[in-house]
């Protein structure tokens, strides 16, 4: 006769199943008691990777990351309290960036919330409105278990397949004591390993109004600003409409091509070229990080039409500028305007294409005078010399601006960051997620197929330094490239840095840490080189495993390089238009 136990058992089994069914290949373990048939479940299911973290925190990052890397959910388990709420950070920015999560918290049954048992908080709707769904079913019922197939191919299903888009789903449940049973009752799955749900969403054709008033505009001055999530067919439209393409490192679409402008910061810092108005603006993706093109698009006149894309319907637009929001799939609209406008070319465009080519030679000429590591110069050599078919994972904060401003395009290099709520927390963790979901185990070579570089700041690198506890163990190729400059160097370039005595900027956002950070790396068994110089960055790069480059610079001297890029764009701009 079945116990309660054994009811628990089976329900855990049936899960882990069905998520299987649907695709899941991935799940991360924090420890913990109240999880106990979940966990062993896991253990004992074969096809599944799952991966131990202490950490629950960290443990979520680093299923985000796994999500971050092939499309699909990992599946992360926590047991009750506190340690659920650990997840809430990953969870948010599963949220805001579209990455999909399952999130399972272990939880108490009825019976012992309210009245002051251990480990217990009120977790049904513990995430709030940063889940696509959630499903709190209560202990497992032998009479509930025609349902239990139904409630994990669902939980999947929402987190691709949701009308929201990609994004986190939290199944809370609860287990009664004792958590330890045989399965007795599984209920049976459908023929040939099908999923219990098959959720179909077609991409979303462009409206066909849309598509022929762009078509109209081919030729004239038009801009296509790519944010994250973009992709490279973004260049079929370009083509079409004869238009520059601004385009984010993290879009895809900053490869080699007559429409591609990768310096749009600097350039938009030349009052000579924030002059320059287009007559639309086509906004696909996330926005960038650059607080200059998000100011410059704020400041367009009301003349400039701004459309903007998105297959889910997002309100990507912090200017408040969209004057119109159009649900679309990308793709399609390339495609469509592929075969409805005339390619052509135009003064706007050649106009824009002769100074980016100008800014990336004043770039490359400031660079090279600064024999001594400098931040932009570090992001600029790491996102050309890491390997083609690799993936670079670029910490919020400095990082990701240093990457969107100075990159040059380049092919064969995939660009992730997490820029849902833009926060530094779980860096290593993500990279780590990464580095497992792309990579296929240690040897590939990091920075090369299938490994992955990230970079990132002390701060980061230590808010996050307990991802590294048993790091080396995972079989993957990670090399953390880490600037030290001893604090928050963002904030230099922040009002604050000189309009507060330098103490207390020092104090509340200088931050300074005072630590080893080659010390802390290798007591959690991590190799480290130190560099002196980019010329001995791509050489740093060559090895396995999970690995440390760490660069040491200063805040203010990184202020003044910023400055000197600058300084040389704005006159090697200006004078080619003079010349020219």
């Amino acid at each position: 006769m079945s116990t309660g136990a054994d009811v628990q058992a089976s329900f855990a089994v049936t899960l882990v199943d069905e998520w299987v069914r649907n695709g899941v290949t991935d799940v991360v373990v924090a420890p913990g008691s109240r999880s106990t048939p979940l966990i062993v479940a896991l253990a004992e299911e074969g096809r599944l990777r799952v991966q131990v973290v202490l950490d629950e925190r960290s443990a979520g990052f680093l299923a985000l990351g796994l999500g971050l890397a092939h499309g699909r959910p990992a599946v992360v388990v926590t047991t009750s309290g506190t340690a659920a709420a650990e997840l809430h950070p990953a969870v948010i920015e599963a949220h805001q960036a579209g990455v999909p999560l399952l999130a399972v918290t272990a939880d108490r049954p009825a019976e012992l919330h309210g009245v002051g048992a251990p480990q217990t908080i009120e977790q049904e709707g513990l995430f709030g409105a940063a889940v696509r769904w959630s499903a709190s079913p209560g202990v497992a019922d032998v009479g509930a278990a025609a349902t239990w197939r139904s409630l994990a191919s669902r939980a999947v299903a929402e987190t691709i397949a949701n009308p929201a888009g990609p994004g986190p789903v939290h199944l809370n449940l609860a287990f009664r004591e004792p958590l330890l049973g045989q399965p007795t009752a599984v209920p049976s799955g459908r023929p040939e390993g099908r999923p219990w749900h098959q959720v179909t969403s077609a991409p979303t054709a462009p409206p066909e109004d849309l598509v022929a008033h762009l078509a109209g505009m081919a030729g004239r001055r038009g801009l296509i600003v790519a944010g994250g999530g973009t992709g490279v067919p973004v260049h079929v439209m370009a083509a079409a409409l004869g238009w520059p393409v601004l385009a984010d490192p993290l879009s895809g679409a900053r490869v080699p091509s007559p429409w591609t402008v990768a310096a749009a910061d600097t350039l938009l810092r030349v009052p000579d070229v924030a002059g320059w108005q287009p007559e639309v603006v086509l906004r696909l993706g996330q926005p960038w990080a650059s607080r200059v093109l998000s100011t410059w698009l704020g400041g367009l006149g009301p003349g400039t039409e701004d459309i903007l894309v998105d297959p889910y319907g997002r309100w990507s637009d912090p200017e408040r500028r969209a004057g119109r929001v159009v649900r679309c799939d990308v793709g399609a609209l390339a495609r469509a305007l592929g075969s409805s406008a005339v390619g052509t070319t135009s003064d706007w465009a050649a106009r824009w294409a002769r100074a980016e080519s100008v800014a990336q030679g004043a770039i490359d000429e400031v660079l090279g005078a600064h024999r001594e590591v400098t931040e932009p110069a570090l992001a600029r050599t790491l996102a050309a010399e890491v390997a083609a078919g690799s993936t670079l994972f670029v910490s919020s904060s400095m990082p990701v601006r240093d990457v969107e401003w100075y990159s040059r395009p380049r092919t064969g290099l995939r660009v992730l960051a997490n820029r849902g709520a833009n926060g530094i927390d779980g860096i290593i963790s993500t990279a780590l997620g990464v580095a497992s979901g792309v990579g296929g185990g240690v040897g590939g070579g990091v920075g090369g197929v299938g490994g992955v570089t990230a970079l990132l700041g002390d701060l980061a690198f230590l808010y996050d330094a307990g991802a590294l506890l048993w790091a080396v163990e995972r079989q993957v190729d990670c090399t953390l490239v880490v600037v030290d400059n001893e604090g928050g160097g963002i904030f230099s370039f922040l009002p604050q840095a000189k309009g507060v005595a330098s103490d207390r900027f020092e104090r509340f956002w200088g931050t300074p840490h005072r630590l080893d950070l080659a010390r802390v790396a290798a007591a959690y068994g991590i190799p480290v080189t130190e560099i002196a110089s980019v010329g001995e960055l791509p050489d740093a790069l060559g090895g396995t495993g999970v690995r440390l480059v760490l660069a040491r610079t200063e805040r203010g001297a990184n202020v003044v390089v910023h400055g000197e890029i600058e300084a040389a764009v704005a006159a090697a701009v200006s004078g080619a238009a003079a010349a020219g």
